[in-house]
């Protein structure tokens, strides 16, 4: 039997020191709100950009539901997605201590090609839709409440209850 190597024992040490730091990492942003510069999609054959003033995404967004003049909370769940679960929870608390808030949750696997126009890569997604239907916050994970409460209040500064 040969003893361990001195470069087996510094691969393990590293492999360790990496996961350990993708997890503090993902622990840190997992659930937090980050804001969204939107980008202009580019269409397959089509070149330009959309006219100004007019959303990217705004054809995906009113297909799941998202009506214009209104607030929407996007979420994007799977049926065995656990942390989904807890996200609906969140949500349906917030939107129910903030009037003019709308609520979607939205079945990935019924709406693929959606959840990659709109960069969905897991679940639970939320997007945080503006009234113009500006996709303006996103959350991977499950939101802070406080953190979303923050962010919903100066886009319903002028809904009433």
């Amino acid at each position: 039997m040969h003893p361990p190597s001195l470069t087996g024992a510094l691969v393990l040490v590293a492999v360790l020191a990496a996961a350990g730091a993708f997890g503090w990492w993902r622990r840190r942003h997992d659930g937090r709100l980050r804001a969204v510069r939107e980008r202009t999609p580019a269409a397959p054959g089509r070149t330009g950009s959309l006219p100004a003033g007019d959303p990217p995404h705004r054809a995906t967004l009113a297909t799941l539901g998202v009506r214009p003049g209104v607030v929407t909370l996007v979420q994007f769940s799977a049926p065995v997605c656990a942390p989904c679960r807890a996200t609906r929870r969140v949500l349906d608390e917030v939107t129910g201590r903030i009037g003019g808030v709308a609520l979607l949750e939205v079945g990935v696997d019924e709406h693929l090609d959606a959840a990659r126009d709109l960069d969905v890569w897991r679940t639970p997604t939320v997007l945080v839709v503006d009234a113009a239907g500006h996709v303006v916050r996103r959350a991977s994970g499950v939101p802070d409440r406080a953190e979303l409460l923050a962010a919903l209040a100066p886009l319903t500064a002028g809904v009433a209850r």
